[in-house]
């Protein structure tokens, strides 16, 4: 047998074959290996830029407490009720020490003494000198040198946090730019007097861990050309506007700069989480026949069982009886025996007096508010808080008991006035990031009756295109 020779014809065609698989692969190699460096090299120079951090918890914040040697004895209580020594980190500055401070103290912050600030000249006629030291616990809140601290937080004693809440507020922004976080007056005087561009130190503010740094190095200087300012925040304010840092609103801060009932306010909070109260001890006490601590003790089992709903503000309607139900969580629930628009249900009662009284403006609030109805037997019904139970279900309940306090006639079939209790049920509120800086008001429904003398509400997340209006 013999083999012929191939022929030319057959040699050119496999070097064409061999030509085109070699450029083939080369070009696929080309490819793959240009896709692994970009999408290697944009991970890398993103994680340059954008590091993944942990998110912020309770150990990552640093308080300044003011108080002084002669308000500490009288206000630490206030403070007892939500310092967690176990969690917390700061110090309340003190203007001296005497022996009577041991005891308790495993359930409060440390004790510091403030720096001597006599060498700073204080000129305005109506305040205290004490606002210079105040101001300066900024920096000396710095100097502790608290290790892993994002936010520095100020208050004064009297001043009430909600730390889970204020956690979850700070944690919508980068702790590691320059932030001013806090709220003015509920008083439209007091901000048109002071600033309404300032952060008041009752309600509690907070500063980015960067910028008190910042603000620590320079204050003394700063603290210098204002000797005429009345208030510890008015410097603060000041130095940082000369840093060129403006104030970022958080409406779950409150000064309450208000006397007398506080109830139309804080039964139409805000949808944001509650971060603060403040002057306790210049407005009645949040729930009837008790003393402000002991109200406020009634008030934090609700925030202990969910921080986050705490206040927060739920209409209903009610389609038989045309009630109009008004649910501040863990607080109270109002009935009205008639239906209430919702942007006017949604609105501030006057329960509450000015802050300070003469002039035109002193009863000009920051914030919308309706008159309360001048006959009392056409009041809403109001049931305070009066306990809450939480399921292995996740479901939590919570109870209202009716209040009453006149002595007015009513329809025994219609009227709300027959409620004894009204049961609230939801479930843990836990809004992620994108919740918080979005918030929408929940929905709820009205459950079947058990009793005659008894309603009960269930309160959800609302649907896509849900809608909450008053039935005709």
């Amino acid at each position: 047998m013999k083999f012929l020779p191939p022929s030319p014809r057959t040699f050119t065609f496999r070097s064409s074959n061999l030509l085109l698989i070699s450029t083939c692969t080369c070009v696929l190699i080309y490819v793959v290996v240009s896709l692994i460096l970009v999408f290697t090299s944009d991970f890398y120079y993103k994680s340059l830029s954008s590091p993944v951090l942990a998110p912020t918890v309770i150990e990552h914040i640093a308080y300044g407490i003011a108080s002084s040697q002669n308000s500490w004895p009288k206000q630490k209580d206030f403070v007892k009720l939500w310092w967690n020594p176990r969690k917390m980190r700061g110090c309340v500055f003190l203007d001296g020490l005497t022996a009577d401070y041991s005891g308790d103290s495993s359930s409060l912050p440390p004790l510091c003494m403030s720096q001597d600030t006599s060498r700073f000249r204080y000129s305005n006629r109506k305040g205290h000198r004490s606002a210079i030291r105040v101001a300066r616990i900024v920096s000396e809140a710095v100097n502790l040198s608290l290790p892993g601290v994002r936010w520095f937080v100020f208050g004064d004693d009297e001043t009430v946090f909600f730390p889970e809440n204020l956690v979850k507020t700070l944690s919508k922004y980068d702790h590691q730019l320059w932030y001013y976080i806090g709220t003015n007056s509920e008083n439209y005087e007091q901000n048109r007097i002071f600033s309404f561009d300032m952060a008041f130190w009752g309600a509690g503010f907070a500063i980015s861990s960067p910028l008190a740094k910042v603000l620590a190095k320079v204050l003394d200087s700063c603290l210098e050309r204002y000797p005429h300012l009345f208030g510890s925040d008015g410097r603060i304010h000041s130095c940082l506007a000369e840093l060129g840092v403006g104030l970022t609103r958080e409406p779950g801060f409150h000064q309450m700069d208000i006397r007398g009932n506080a109830f139309g306010l804080l039964a139409a909070h805000p949808l944001s989480p509650l971060v603060s109260l403040h002057h306790s001890g210049h407005t009645n006490p949040l729930f009837p026949n008790m003393t402000a601590i002991k109200s406020l003790q009634r008030l934090f089992e609700a925030v202990d069982v969910d921080s986050e709903r705490i206040l927060q503000h739920t209409i209903c309607y009610d389609r038989w009886f045309s009630w109009t139900i008004s649910v501040s969580w863990g607080y109270a629930v109002e009935v009205f025996d008639y239906h209430i628009y919702l942007p006017d249900a949604l609105q501030a009662q006057e329960t509450f007096e000015p802050w300070k009284k003469g002039g035109v403006l002193a009863g000009a609030h920051t914030f919308n508010t309706r008159p309360v109805v001048a006959d009392p037997c056409k009041r809403s019904t109001i049931f305070f808080f009066d306990g809450v139970s939480s399921g292995k279900n996740g479901i939590i309940k919570t109870k209202y008991r009716r209040f009453l306090h006149d002595n007015c006639t009513y329809d025994p079939k219609a009227s709300a006035k027959k409620l004894e209790e009204i049961v609230v049920i939801t479930k843990k509120l836990d809004l992620n990031i994108k919740q918080l800086q979005s918030p929408r008001r929940h929905c709820c429904d009205m459950l079947p009756p058990s009793a005659d003398q008894k309603l009960e509400v269930s309160i959800r997340e609302c649907t896509g295109e849900e809608l909450v209006y008053m039935h005709a």
